[in-house]
């Protein structure tokens, strides 16, 4: 029969694998806290020749100096950019980015991580990682950046032409994109039967001028240059009437796999000409 010693003793060591437990429970709990924060990225493209941002946020963290900030580049050796103790930290950083990374440090303290990439290249595409430590721990998201050239269309009428006639243009556009005209008043209508599209290479030798001509348009309508490639999908519309001509052009970025999402740039501009009456459309 065991003794009240015994009895105490294994009811001491009982209690101690309990508070044992305990503590590692409360330990593992705060450890798996501060080493898991929320890192989010957003899908984007760049415009070769240039700027472009990476966009990156994380959980904000009063502590400047416990912030480590560091992007990389799937197939790439080097880092692409890090930021650390208040201040860019760029010893590693690979050759093909030299002079072309940057933070935006001011903002870096509210959670902004985002990377401007300067004078992007076909070949910044790729997947990127943005790798974030604090005093709260650390987090990373991935990011699929794509490159190409896109520019705002713009519709006039050709007044040179021997029929009414309308002429899309747009400077920068890669890969090839497609043109598509359309009608407000003929509604799914195919136009490709009168109009013709031409691309001409521009001097870098990879981006390319767009011209697209529409013919047999009428007065009173409105008509639509809408240009799309796998990176971007922008429209120039133009309404002619008897006393006028109103432009509009917009562009749309297009993030097929973007995590917050889908259209992370528009720009509308609106431009009213009169039209001189011996240079209306009959």
């Amino acid at each position: 029969m065991a003794s009240l010693g015994q009895i105490l003793f294994w009811s001491i060591i009982s209690i101690i694998f309990i508070l044992a437990g305990a503590i590692a429970l409360i330990i593992g709990f705060g450890i798996s806290g501060r080493h898991s924060i929320t890192v989010t990225t957003v899908a984007s493209a760049g415009n070769i020749g240039e700027d472009g941002i990476l966009s990156c946020t994380f959980e904000p963290d009063i502590k400047l100096s416990d912030i480590v900030i560091q992007w990389l580049k799937e197939g790439v050796i080097g880092l692409v950019h890090e930021f650390k103790e208040g201040k860019d930290e760029l010893s590693e950083q690979d050759e093909m980015f030299r002079g072309r990374t940057a933070v935006f440090a001011d903002q870096v303290i509210v959670g902004n991580a985002s990377l401007r990439l300067k004078n992007v290249q076909l070949t910044d595409a790729g997947t990127y990682k943005c790798y974030i430590i604090t005093s709260k721990g650390k987090g990373n998201a991935n990011l699929e950046y794509k490159t190409g050239a896109f520019s705002m269309p713009e519709v006039n009428v050709d007044y040179n032409a021997s029929s009414e006639t309308l002429r899309c243009e747009a400077p920068r556009w890669f890969p090839q994109p497609t043109v598509v005209w359309a009608s407000q008043v003929d509604r799914g209508a195919n136009f490709s039967e009168v109009s013709n599209t031409s691309f001409e290479l521009n001097s870098e030798n990879v981006t390319m001028k767009v011209v697209s001509v529409l013919y047999n348009v009428t007065i009173n309508n409105t008509y639509s240059c809408m240009i799309e490639n796998d990176i971007a999908k922008a429209t120039g519309d133009i309404k002619v009437t008897e006393s006028e001509i109103k432009r509009r052009s917009h562009l749309q970025l297009l993030n097929s796999k973007a995590s917050l999402c889908v259209s992370s740039f528009l720009a509308i501009s609106w431009a009213l000409l009169p039209l001189a009456p011996y240079l209306m459309l009959k």
